[in-house]
């Protein structure tokens, strides 16, 4: 019985191994043929043959060639995480938890090949198609609405009298949100340009103590 979930698992390990490996192919094809042909010169057809893939497999991962430059939207952890996030108390400065709460958010499973350099040629791009750029922000709204609303639980859990004050509330919120991607799209740069060396999460921590660190120093 041991034996037989081991195997299983090492299967399921090796089959998402191989899942991101074909998922990173088809967004490094697509950028490197966009950055040499520009963006709408490219198909399909020649994506896939570049990722080595058909274009059948192609549409079982991205439903179009623009939603394989944006990329994959990190999505919100578990209900227990935020649950521990909610539940910290004012002893823990909400941007900690924050930065917690976004760490968790990141796959440290098993790395992608050319992980680092995909984000490096999907920046490339984005400098030159602005409204690529556009694209992206907004398929990461989701993302930040989800996380606005968490943030206001926990600070009505902190401060119930902010229940009273919606207003007061949701402007805390929305700006302790925006501090925190802040944190995470400067944490995203770095570990891009330092070639993906090291892992993300440790880059999430050091931007947070910077952030820190500067608002110590000029504020």
């Amino acid at each position: 019985m041991t034996f037989a979930t081991s195997a299983t698992q090492a299967t399921g390990g090796v089959r998402e191994r191989k899942r991101l490996a074909t998922r990173n192919a088809i967004q490094h094809a697509v950028l490197t043929l966009a950055l040499e042909r520009g963006f709408d010169g490219v198909t399909v057809e020649e994506i896939s043959h570049e990722a080595g893939v058909s274009p059948r497999t192609f549409f079982n991962y991205f439903s179009t060639k623009e939603a394989a430059v944006l990329g994959d939207v990190p999505e919100m952890p578990s209900e227990a995480v935020v649950d521990r996030f909610i539940q910290a108390g004012p002893e823990q400065p909400i941007l900690t938890g924050m930065r917690n709460l976004l760490i968790e958010t990141v796959d440290e499973g098993a790395p992608s090949p050319n992980g680092a350099e995909t984000e490096m040629l999907r920046r490339q791009l984005m400098r030159e198609h602005p409204s690529l750029f556009t694209l992206r922000m907004a398929s990461m709204k989701q993302l930040e609405q989800d996380l606005c609303s968490v943030v206001e639980r926990r600070l009505v859990r902190d401060d119930p009298t902010l229940n009273e004050r919606q207003e007061d509330l949701r402007s805390r919120a929305r700006l302790v949100t925006f501090v925190a991607f802040a944190g995470i799209r400067h944490a995203w740069s770095c570990w891009a340009e330092r070639g993906g060396n090291g892992t993300l999460s440790s880059r999430i921590i050091e931007s947070f103590d910077e952030m820190t660190t500067l608002a110590r120093e000029y504020l």
